[in-house]
């Protein structure tokens, strides 16, 4: 298994493994009485809090920080729950910027466990991610946050996410993903994803195919909730500097100059979707917007086009969108540059489709196995076989390990590194690569 992608208990070595370890990490099991059950049996800690609850295909986890990080920085109390994690599990649940504790993890997740086994007589039974949202949601209620950053798993509807009443519903864009379980067209992953809508509950449409705005507008008529959707127009022009540290953008908003350290239109479209939410939320939560603004120029969000050195860059693109959005952001901060890009690739993915898009950047390609037993992915050898039949002629070369694969990237001098294609592998190579507080930590 990849590091940080053991069964919740075996993350840490600190909760009682006999429960955790029987739930899987990546079963899926649509319904919502599962968690609301749970939830009940802890005393509905998310009845205590008020949230934020973000979906979309790709974008939550970089609004999601911004919403954070402009909230922590305007004088709020923030809890963030987000998935998956890169390096250890308590990334999940941050409180102000920090990620749960070892002795609140122990102890709460102990006591969530034993409230699971509890037997009702009903049957139920809990995954992972019902598991980690109840969990969640206990964090935050005994840390007395002011406002929680929601993130959902997959879908929406019917995601262990969608038990709270939010402030607000946030659809950050939508894009063909996770057909299986979703749908196979744009309109009815749309429809999945605009089930966190809630009657009279404002919700914000990220920049979309009119398609699914149709879909998430004509929920919100149904419900009698405001609809925002934020203006196509993209943020900018923006300028790139580098602090001495990283690369930064900066571009003027609203008559305030942003500076923010994630790079690219896409985040900038992201944050445009961020700042539209707080502005419109600001009378109401009393929310110093000079403050909030100000304090993106220390947004952190590891592993999204992250430069962790000068020569290394790191990006959990893992769909032919994301990486779309990659290649924008790479364009803009490093104009006319070609990278060593280190690939791998979980075989429910257009793993294909991903490659094409990243084949214009790549001066070589470095492929790699993902080591994660539940799903199953591509070798390197398998990858060089895809590139070749997708017609892609740039270098490739398998290794047999992220390890192995940074040592080939690094050895061509005349280029920076591209790490891609998952979080699984970008959550390995940032695991060695800088120290943990960095990953766990957003301050």
């Amino acid at each position: 298994m990849v590091a940080g992608r053991e069964p919740l208990s075996m993350a840490s070595g600190r909760a009682d493994g006999g429960y955790l370890d029987s739930l899987s990490m990546f079963g899926i099991k649509p319904g919502l009485e599962a968690t609301a059950e749970l939830m009940r049996r802890v005393g509905n800690p998310e009845k205590e809090l008020a949230f934020l609850h973000i979906a979309g295909t790709n974008g939550k986890g970089s609004v999601g920080a911004m919403l954070e990080c402009m909230l922590r920085g305007a004088g709020f109390t923030t809890g963030f729950y987000t998935s998956p994690h890169l390096v250890d599990i308590r990334e999940r649940f941050r409180v102000n910027g920090l990620a749960v504790s070892e002795e609140d993890y122990a102890t709460i997740s102990a006591e969530l466990a034993d409230a699971a086994r509890t037997d009702t007589g009903r049957g139920f039974t809990f995954t992972y991610f019902e598991f980690t949202t109840v969990f969640a949601a206990m964090i935050f209620a005994r840390a007395g946050v002011d406002i929680v950053i929601w993130e959902t798993g997959m879908g929406g509807r019917l995601d262990a996410t969608n038990v709270v009443a939010p402030l607000a519903s946030i659809i950050t864009g939508i894009a063909l993903d996770h057909q299986a379980y979703l749908g196979d067209t744009i309109g009815k992953i749309a429809g999945e994803k605009a089930g966190i809508v809630k009657p009279g509950v404002p919700v914000f449409a990220g920049i979309m195919p009119d398609e699914a705005y149709r879909v998430i507008a004509a929920k919100a008529e149904e419900t009698k909730s405001d609809c925002f959707r934020v203006p196509a127009a993209v943020p900018g022009p923006a300028s790139y500097r580098f602090d001495g540290e990283k690369t930064v953008q900066e571009f003027e908003f609203a008559g305030r100059k942003i500076t923010l350290p994630l790079l690219g239109a896409m985040q900038r479209r992201n944050f445009r979707l961020a700042a539209e939410v707080l502005m419109k939320l600001a009378p109401e939560l009393g929310v110093d917007l000079d403050r909030a603004f100000a304090s993106l120029a220390h947004c952190r969000w590891p592993g999204r086009c992250q430069q962790v050195t000068p020569r290394l860059i790191v990006d959990g693109g893992h769909n032919p969108d994301g990486i779309s959005a990659l290649k924008e952001a790479l364009a803009e901060a490093f104009p006319g540059e070609t990278f060593a890009v280190v690939f791998a690739g979980f075989k429910d993915k257009d793993v294909a489709g991903s490659l094409k898009l990243l084949a214009p950047l790549a001066a070589r390609f470095v492929f790699v196995p993902l080591f994660e037993s539940d799903r199953p992915s591509y070798n390197g050898e398998e990858l060089r076989t895809l590139a070749r039949d997708a017609g892609i002629t740039v270098p490739a070369e398998a290794a047999g390990n992220a390890a192995e694969a940074l040592e080939l990237a690094a050895r061509d001098a005349g280029h920076r590194t591209l790490v891609s294609g998952s979080l699984y592998l970008v959550g390995e190579v940032l695991a060695h690569s800088v120290p943990e507080a960095e990953i766990l930590n957003l301050v």
